[in-house]
């Protein structure tokens, strides 16, 4: 009896550990019975199941990330554009997914991104380069989610977002793209050292013109100031003239006497009865 009380308890402990599975709260959990979907609907936590009868699949319920290739599309003028996005899902109907895909992510995959590549074609294919590259890009990627969503419904998934990593033009485009960049840079810089040139050339003769004025200016001021000066000098010389016009003579001969002998090697011949020895009298008066 005891070998068969030890083999009946290890059938039990067999069938019950069989029986028994656990749903964690990442996990989605799919119940079948003779490989038809029986149950989808569990919860986190212990779960049971018929041994032999039933079995147990668990699919990942968190967002997961698939990275496509760059994709090349054109825009409504015809310019091509490689696309580089990244889309999040998670699945959203374990059921439809399962029957959708059999449960294989590859396959999933293989079938969610035609779905998404010609979405986004639309979106592209509908716009400028300017509105794709730009602020356009926001409602790009939002148009891009929702059409794809409802068409990966039947998929049993939901895209959690869809976004455009990097868009570039393709190599002879950018080529072409940066020398007309280069180009019209050139041309503004022309354009700015024309503009800078006439100002300098404004500036220069401006300060040209007020050299001229300030110095036509200083010019009339100091012939003024000279004619006022001189005009002075004859007054001064006029009134002492008039008040003793023989010491004023005098004086006129004693200047020319300092003049003449203002270089000591000059030897000067003059008459006895000159006008310079009129005042060499005895009297020292003027003879």
């Amino acid at each position: 009896m005891k070998p068969i009380a030890v083999v009946a308890l290890l059938l039990v402990a067999i069938l019950g550990s069989s029986s028994a599975f656990i749903v964690r709260e990442n996990e989605l959990a799919v119940l079948f019975q003779f490989g038809a979907v029986q149950r989808t609907d569990f919860g986190p936590g212990l779960h049971f199941k018929l041994p032999l009868v039933q079995n147990v699949r668990k699919f990942d319920r968190r967002i997961l990330t698939l990275d496509s290739e760059p994709e090349r599309f054109l825009t409504s003028e015809k310019k091509d554009v490689f696309v580089d996005f990244f889309v999040k899902w998670r699945i959203a109907d374990v059921s439809k997914f399962y029957t959708a895909s059999s449960g294989d992510e590859q396959l999933a995959a293989q079938r969610r991104a035609p779905i998404v590549r010609q979405a986004l074609g639309r979106e592209i294919n509908s716009r400028k380069l300017q509105e794709v590259i730009s602020a356009e890009r926001t409602n790009v990627m939002e148009q891009l989610r929702e059409s794809a969503s409802k068409a990966v419904t039947e998929l049993g998934i939901e895209l959690v977002d869809v976004r455009i990593k990097r868009i570039d033009l393709p190599e002879e485009v950018s080529d072409s793209v940066f020398r007309r960049m280069r180009a019209e840079r050139f041309k503004v810089a022309n354009e700015l050292r024309s503009q800078g040139q006439e100002q300098s050339e404004t500036i220069r003769a401006d300060a040209d013109r007020q050299r001229q004025v300030l110095l036509a200016e200083a010019q009339r001021d100091g012939q003024t100031w000279r004619g006022e000066g001189d005009a002075k000098a004859a007054g001064i010389h006029a009134r002492a003239y008039s008040r003793d016009a023989e010491f004023y003579a005098f004086w006129r001969s004693l200047q020319a006497y300092r003049e003449s002998f203002r270089n000591k090697d000059g030897v000067i011949v003059l008459d006895p009865d000159s006008e310079l020895f009129e005042y060499f009298g005895e009297s020292g008066t003027r003879q």
